[in-house]
């Protein structure tokens, strides 16, 4: 077994990924405080053709530093747009026919392998601290978790979403 050379991948150029068919997966980043997890979360992005990001709030906007160290370069292939108030996106969102569903540990959320992922999704992802905030909780239409077993309640914010994006690309493949 011998690792791949970067030229056998098959990688797209920027040019071509822009004009790929994306999935219908918008990704919501609610106060995300972090720019290496708002990196992170591009890089995911595109990996899967997600079909926008939304940064809302607090969340960084590229071009910045520290968001293309861990993006390198997805911030600049995946569609983005800045909202001051994560619910304006959201409201958006559903006027154009987005389920909203946020990534949050609540009353009612559902085990994300359970979950049947409509096609027309809109992910929250909420801050590192203080997770979905409750404005944009009071807008989802419902919430998913991450089973955890272990003696921390909580994953980084771009692991779950790396992990939620899966499940959906699965269900949703292109």
């Amino acid at each position: 077994m011998e690792r791949l050379k970067l030229h056998e991948l098959g990688r797209l150029s920027d040019e071509e990924f822009k004009k790929k068919r994306k999935s219908n997966l918008v990704l919501v980043l609610d106060n995300i405080r972090s720019m290496h997890n708002v990196g992170s979360v591009f890089r995911t992005a595109d990996a899967f053709l997600a079909r926008e990001i939304m940064l809302c709030g607090i969340t960084a906007c590229p071009p910045h530093r520290e968001i293309m160290k861990t993006a390198i370069g997805a911030q600049n292939t995946v569609d983005w747009t800045y909202f001051e108030e994560t619910e304006i996106a959201l409201k958006q969102l559903k006027e154009e026919g987005y389920a909203i569903i946020a990534l949050e540990q609540t009353t009612h959320s559902k085990m994300i392998q359970d979950f049947v992922w409509p096609e027309k999704t809109a992910l929250i992802l909420g801050n590192e601290v203080d997770g979905v905030s409750d404005a944009s909780l009071a807008l989802t239409d419902t919430a998913i978790e991450i089973p955890q077993l272990g003696t921390k309640h909580s994953l980084n914010v771009s692991v779950s979403a790396g992990m939620a994006i899966w499940e959906y690309a699965k269900k949703h493949s292109l």
